[in-house]
């Protein structure tokens, strides 16, 4: 599949995050319901669309970081077809190689294109709450598990992956790319239009809220953070995530 970079409808536009300047952001069209955003000089938010009965269209979102031709990606779309559309638009347009995949957690939003991640040899990391969840559920199993803490190198940088314990999932776990100063807390973090919680029906609702003080006592010097749906920004996401906690 060959995806030219002469049919992409590029967008641009500006999102304000609180304790820094605006940030501008190019929007890429990949295909119907599935787009990408430019958030630093070597990362992308992958964003995909799918209709929810009780929701309505939601868009999922996920993080493809870049050094030199070579990428991590971060969730991937929620079916295996969206996935190839995506991959095979960053081997053709960003001239890149994936080598490495890790879900937040075991949802479909997360790895719901893990097996075609799989069928072309790229190797996968995750917590291993999620493989006994993988397992169990009769999904797809990522490849090597990981408890507490996990650092990748991609060439000289680093990216570190910590499980902090159970919020939107039981398995759920944040990305951190120091370079960066790149969050990705995926679900457990709700963009500040949020109302609600969204999704609770696999949540641990008393660990929830110890899990984002965690996450905010350790990441005091995240300037971008990335939400599962919705808009990303900065550490406002993860105090209004506890505000949305305590009603």
């Amino acid at each position: 599949m060959n995806f030219k970079k002469g049919l992409l409808l590029i967008l641009t536009g500006f999102i304000s995050f609180t304790g820094f300047s605006q940030l501008k952001l190019e929007k890429i069209i990949i295909a119907p319901g599935l787009e990408l955003t430019k958030i630093s000089e070597n990362a992308y938010v992958h964003i995909s669309y799918f209709v929810h009965p009780a929701w309505g269209k939601v868009g999922s979102n996920g993080l493809i970081y870049v050094q030199n031709k070579k990428a991590f990606l971060f969730d991937t779309p929620m079916s295996d077809l969206d996935t190839q559309t995506l991959v095979s638009w960053i081997e053709d347009s960003l001239n890149v190689s994936i080598v490495g995949f890790v879900p937040n957690h075991w949802h479909n939003d997360c790895m719901g294109g893990l097996s075609y991640l799989q069928s072309k040899g790229i190797k996968s990391w995750a917590n291993q709450v999620t493989i006994d969840k993988a397992i169990e559920e009769k999904l797809p199993v990522p490849d090597v598990g990981f408890t507490d803490s996990l650092t990748l190198n991609l060439d000289d940088k680093e990216i570190r992956c910590y499980y902090f314990g159970a919020a939107h999932s039981t398995d759920n776990i944040v990305v951190w790319i120091p370079s960066e100063k790149i969050l990705f807390p995926g679900c457990m973090a709700k963009d500040t239009c949020s109302k609600t919680l969204g999704n609770t029906a696999d949540a641990d609702l008393n660990e929830y809220p110890k899990t984002i003080h965690k996450v905010i006592a350790r990441f005091p010097d995240a300037q971008i953070v990335i939400p599962g749906h919705g808009s990303l920004g900065g550490k406002e996401l993860l105090n209004h995530t506890l505000e949305l906690l305590g009603k």
